[in-house]
């Protein structure tokens, strides 16, 4: 039996020493056009409030494809604390995309949609840290000077929305 688990244990340490040089092949379950819908959104950005574009970055991001292009990882730390973690996916048998949300401040977001109109769509609950959930529906689009991501969130089962932000990613240059 301990032998078993040091065979495990090398075989593990070894694939997470390959993982860098696999992590760039693209697996062949995931090629259709579909899982590459977001891919503009791929890199390391500055987020800027879209009501401010020249001010200071409220946060810094960065999005890169896993599981072999199989789905998007998202970190997002902003500048007041809040840390996101996300994984956006598709799925071919429903045939839409899905993100799956947590922040450091106990809250968690799952929603789902398609692109439509040049845009990737998706709308579901968020549930927050204490007990209350709202529907919320984001959206991610191509920008001339990067990825605008807006969203407006509703308090009442989708009957009215506001708007709960609207950012723009602008491609992070190091100040060096």
């Amino acid at each position: 039996m301990r032998m078993e688990f040091l065979v495990l244990a090398l075989l593990a340490t070894s694939a997470s020493a390959e993982r860098p040089a696999s992590a760039t092949a693209v697996s062949p379950h995931c090629g259709a056009a579909e899982y590459h819908q977001l891919d503009y959104w791929i890199g390391d950005w500055d987020t800027f409030e879209t009501d401010a574009p020249d001010g200071a970055s409220v946060a810094r991001a960065r999005v890169e494809p896993i599981a072999q292009g199989c789905a998007i990882h998202e970190l997002y730390e902003q500048a007041d604390g809040l840390i996101g973690d996300s994984i956006l996916s598709y799925d071919p048998v429903r045939k839409q995309w899905q993100q799956t949300w947590v922040t450091n401040r106990g809250s968690i977001m799952v929603i789902v949609g398609n692109v439509r109109d040049g845009a990737l769509i998706l709308e579901g609950e968020a549930h927050l840290k204490d007990g209350k959930s709202v529907m919320q529906r984001i959206t991610w689009k191509p920008h001339p000077k990067g990825v605008r991501e807006s969203a407006v969130l509703s308090k009442d089962g989708g009957k009215t929305w506001v708007q709960a932000f609207d950012v723009l990613f602008v491609k992070h240059v190091d100040g060096g």
